[in-house]
């Protein structure tokens, strides 16, 4: 166990304790409470364990504890399908073997050529496949010209995540409720960091950020973590304006760690009719693009 992990599960626990009324768990509330949300001792009862040994595991040290100990936690703090996922991430990486330790994850990856066709034949929507470091590792032509401001970006691959705290004019433009965008994203980076906490690549991007982001540290620090596998997202696009998205996402079985969102309109919406547009645009750029004489090397000799 690192000690980076230790202070990861000692305040998840704890964030998650305090959001936890007495009443919502049958408790009266009592006078004289110093803490938010729950005691030490009330999470002990609720989860049938000695004070001593959830104080122990709160403190980071989850060592050996059982799946029905981490169930009976989960329960006692009232935590969600993803909370409850990423306390056994949490767990799992106390007993991590030292070969996992700071591995990097290829900041380039390869994309299979069947993958890029899957892709481009869905032609209805946009559609993208992200890692965990919401890096952009491919897209059909309406995803690439959905995000077009973050494809504007020297830099490869595409991040979701320093496109938005980093490029804030532009991302406030894009997400209309930027915050819960914000938010949604912040959340999804500490899951994946639960998930393979020695990512080398995943945790010098939440350095970058955290040292650049006034915003990302005050939410990175709040521990939440969701999945995003279905819902509606509201954009604000350059060229079309206003989109009102649903979205459908699901992980690839052939790529650990890389997850497939299509995003789709509702018939006969103004948000469909945006999307055509958004696709006469995105072909026509992309014609621009393939007849562009490529840029020639000057023969002008350097001077001395």
């Amino acid at each position: 166990m690192t000690e980076r992990n230790r202070d990861e599960v000692r305040e998840f626990l704890t964030t998650r304790r305090a959001k936890v009324r007495p009443d919502q768990v049958g408790l009266a509330p009592g006078p004289n409470r110093r803490v938010p949300g729950l005691r030490r001792t009330e999470v002990a009862l609720l989860a049938g364990m000695s004070v001593e040994y959830y104080s122990r595991l709160e403190r980071g040290d989850l060592t050996g504890a059982s799946d029905a100990v981490l169930h009976s936690i989960a329960g006692a703090l009232l935590l969600d399908e993803a909370e409850r996922e990423h306390l056994f991430d949490l767990a799992r990486a106390t007993s991590a073997s030292p070969g996992r330790r700071q591995r990097r994850s290829p900041r380039d990856p390869v994309v299979r050529p069947g993958l890029q066709l899957a892709l481009d034949a869905i032609t209805g929507g946009p559609a993208l496949v992200r890692n965990g470091r919401m890096d952009i590792v491919a897209a059909n032509a309406l995803g690439r010209a959905l995000h077009v401001d973050a494809y504007a970006s020297a830099e490869r691959p595409v991040n979701l995540a320093r496109h938005a705290f980093l490029d804030r004019r532009k991302a406030e433009l894009f997400y209309p409720n930027w915050d819960g965008t914000a938010d949604a994203i912040v959340a999804i980076l500490r899951t994946e960091a639960g998930r393979d906490p020695y990512d080398k690549d995943l945790q010098d991007l939440i350095g970058e950020l955290s040292t650049r982001s006034e915003e990302f540290r005050t939410k990175w620090g709040a521990h939440n973590v969701r999945r995003h596998a279905t819902g509606l997202k509201h954009f604000h696009h350059p060229i079309v304006g206003t989109l009102d998205l649903l979205f459908e996402a699901s992980e690839l079985m052939a790529d650990q760690g890389w997850s497939l969102l299509i995003y789709t309109a509702e018939p006969g919406t103004p948000t469909a009719d945006a999307l055509r547009l958004l696709a006469s645009w995105a072909a026509t750029q992309e014609e621009e693009q393939e007849t562009a004489p490529a840029p020639t090397k000057s023969n002008t000799p350097r001077d001395a």
